[in-house]
């Protein structure tokens, strides 16, 4: 069995048209199918069922299929491995990030990050705590910083720790307190951020910590937004004091109890290769925030 044949086949079941195959690989037709016949014969048993010139998968074939996209994974891998091996100071970071840290946290980081390595690009990718995990477990991205998580096979470092503060309107009863309970919002309306986020985990554990169940009004995806909602008297929320929230309207107040705070880190999947770009930005990320 060749390579070329596997190449052959997987755009035969990618586009299944013979005639669309053959002008897309740049062969001709009859070549394209005694190339099939032949990994058919090697294999024992038939890859697709035709009718003229269209051409389907059998149950053999998407069996095969799904072995030979693992096949030409590996391959393509491989070849990033060995392209970043021979410019180590080249590539590209794949990375994905909570919304809550695109206003300074990223910025800041890789401002610095390329100012060292101008050659090193990146792929950022903005959204939930959840979306974030599944991309990373599949590898659409190689790192993730966000709320620490107890997933098998990746591997966490917490890079810094953010007190979270209860925010209510100017002219609320609690707006002049200095600080607060977490019960004495009990019965109050909660602006709070979509299920899947780790704001949103975080933040149920806390109610249930301190036995409330919230009365949410408003479920979003965006700190300033929710902020933004609460100066116009919706409710209240539990949010970290992010760079840009508009104050005007709003008191920042702190929780004696229970301790409301969350943690940072950044994340990688083990065992799983990272090209030399990509390590060296999380060394880099590590360092930067401990120092």
């Amino acid at each position: 069995m060749e390579w070329q044949q596997l190449e052959y086949f997987h755009t035969v079941a990618r586009l299944q048209h013979m005639t669309l195959a053959a002008q897309t690989l740049c062969i001709t037709q009859p070549a394209l199918s005694r190339s099939i016949a032949r990994l058919e014969k090697e294999l024992g048993v038939p890859l697709f069922e035709r009718s003229g010139r269209a051409i389907v998968l059998n149950r053999y074939g998407r069996l095969f299929l799904n072995r030979v996209n693992r096949i030409m994974s590996e391959y393509q891998e491989c070849k990033r491995e060995l392209e970043d091996l021979i410019h180590p100071e080249h590539g590209e970071v794949s990375l994905g990030f909570l919304h809550t840290l695109g206003v300074h946290s990223i910025p800041d980081v890789i401002r610095s990050f390329r100012s060292a390595y101008p050659q090193i690009h990146f792929q950022l990718h903005q959204n939930s705590t959840q979306f974030l995990l599944d991309q990373l477990s599949a590898g659409g991205i190689d790192l993730c910083m966000a709320a620490p998580q107890e997933t098998k096979h990746m591997q966490w470092v917490s890079l810094w720790n953010e007190e979270l503060f209860v925010i209510v309107p100017k002219d609320h009863p609690l707006a002049a307190s200095e600080s607060v309970l977490l019960e004495e919002i009990r019965s109050e309306p909660l602006i709070s951020f979509k299920k899947g986020y780790g704001l949103r985990k975080i933040t149920d554990k806390l109610f249930e910590q301190a036995g409330i169940a919230p009365d949410i009004r408003f479920e979003g995806d965006e700190v300033h937004t929710i902020a933004g909602l609460v100066a116009a008297g919706l409710g209240v929320a539990v949010i970290p004091d992010t760079k840009g929230i508009e104050r005007a309207n709003i008191s920042f107040l702190r929780v004696r109890w229970p301790e409301c705070r969350r943690v940072i880190g950044i994340g990688w999947i083990e065992g799983r290769y990272l090209s030399p770009a990509a390590e060296r930005f999380r060394d880099f990320v590590i360092d930067y925030f401990r120092s």
